[in-house]
């Protein structure tokens, strides 16, 4: 990673270096669950201890999972099967790991095998103690002494609401009276797993926003615009192809828009022409985590070799935008509190601001704080609000400012842009860079 202060500087790959970049699934399977394994080492005693919770159960049924539980299993397991029940231990500075469900699921180099003596089933090993899956985790708790059991419940986060009802009766059918007096939320252990980056996925972040950057930059060049043929449907189903041709996920529909002097923006289909601003929105998921970058591009007029003035000093505008927010990023400080900063702050420079930024990692809108919403510009309500920001945590730095450019025919219009950031050794860091110039298209 090249580094600049506190930046990281802009690099992005070109696209025919792109394929050569990206692993096959082979060897990404191989980082990924080498991570998963640095991960339950590292994050997962952190998270359990700082919200004092020393058990942990995620449990789901085949293709109704729980949101959190692709992130506990290795690449080969790609769903639930049948039920899965895993519990963790917190013991001291490690987290025990058991795995209650049916043998033969990849599990075996990640977690410890617990339900051996499956009532009913061939594979029981002892007849005499047999068990269903719930016994035997009610069994592991009592033998652990544990004083939480952690269960996926919570009104404020999708994420950490994944225990279904009647797996939730079916579970405490089995629990005495004393582990029902321990069931908490496990909302913080959650959250914490999943908005929490090792160092490992720290270092690649920056490699895979070089990946977002090559794919827009090439989609915001000659090579695939065309004014007066090319329209922003097309690029867009660029991006989208380009993605599926290397073999990385989007993980949402990607969007291409259209800002044309005196008119206004085209978010339908629409023929480029020159002098257009030209606007995306884009993200893929690569080795199980997500990008989500917006940019601007300016086609160029016969005579032109930059974009107006004008739309030059609006990019600046939004640029120290996004300085004053990642300068209100403090661990402790809660979402809301960056937002109503920050929008002070550019309002006392005299912009017209509105900021969503939100958490990236495993999802696109992940765990974490939410740091407003493009319609709750007064505070986001409930925990993803209030949630405190940590350190080792990855965001979406999304915002926008409003403009009326007597210059640009008297058009108004909101330029916005979104690029992803760390926030690590509390600092920030623009993962390969910021856009600070207009794409230019000739």
């Amino acid at each position: 990673m090249i580094s600049r202060g506190d930046r990281l500087i802009k690099e992005s790959v070109h696209s025919d270096e792109l394929k050569t970049k990206i692993l096959s699934y082979r060897d990404r399977e191989k980082v990924m669950d080498s991570w998963l394994k640095h991960r339950f080492e590292t994050v997962l005693p952190k998270v359990m201890k700082r919200s004092g919770i020393d058990s942990w159960v995620v449990a789901c049924n085949e293709y109704n999972e729980d949101p959190v539980l692709k992130s506990l299993t290795p690449c080969a397991m790609f769903t639930a099967r049948r039920l899965t029940i895993l519990l963790f231990v917190l013991k001291g500075d490690e987290v025990k790991r058991y795995s209650i469900t049916r043998p033969g699921v990849g599990l075996d180099d990640f977690y410890e095998a617990a339900w051996i003596n499956q009532k009913g089933s061939v594979w029981c090993k002892d007849p005499s103690k047999a068990e269903t899956q719930y016994e035997c985790l009610a069994r592991l708790l009592k033998e652990n002494n544990v004083s939480k059991v952690g269960l996926d419940m919570s009104s404020d986060f999708a994420f950490a609401d994944g225990l279904s009802k009647v797996i939730y009766d079916d579970m405490t059918s089995c629990f005495d009276e004393d582990l029902m007096g321990k069931i908490v939320s496990a909302e913080d252990v959650c959250v914490g797993w999943l908005e929490t980056r090792t160092d490992l996925e720290i270092e690649t972040y920056n490699g895979i926003m070089q990946i977002a950057h090559g794919i827009i930059d090439e989609a915001f060049s000659s090579r695939v615009v065309i004014p007066g043929v090319t329209t922003n449907h097309d690029v867009k189903y660029f991006m989208m192809q380009k993605c599926i041709d290397l073999g990385v996920e989007p993980w949402f529909d990607c969007e291409v828009s259209i800002l044309r002097e005196g008119v206004g923006r085209f978010e339908g289909e629409e023929v480029i022409r020159q002098g257009d601003v030209l606007h995306c929105d884009f993200g893929f998921r690569y080795l199980g985590l997500c990008t989500d970058t917006q940019e601007n591009a300016y086609v160029l007029k016969y005579g032109e070799e930059d974009a107006p003035e004008c739309l030059r000093k609006a990019l600046r505008d939004v640029n120290r935008f996004q300085d004053i927010v990642v300068s209100n990023y403090k661990a402790g400080r809660t979402g809301n509190e960056i937002l109503a900063q920050s929008l002070a702050d550019a309002k006392a420079e005299g912009l017209d601001a509105c900021l969503y930024t939100h958490p990236i990692g495993y999802h696109g809108h992940a765990a974490g704080p939410t740091i407003g919403l493009y319609d709750q510009q007064q505070g986001v309500k409930g925990r993803n609000g209030t949630y405190p920001l940590y350190d080792d945590t990855a965001y979406s730095l999304e915002l926008n400012c409003g403009f009326t450019l007597p210059e640009w025919s008297n058009t108004s219009f909101n330029l916005g842009l979104e690029t992803d950031i760390m926030f690590t050794g509390g600092k920030i860091y623009f993962l390969a860079g910021r856009q600070e110039n207009f794409h230019l298209i000739g």
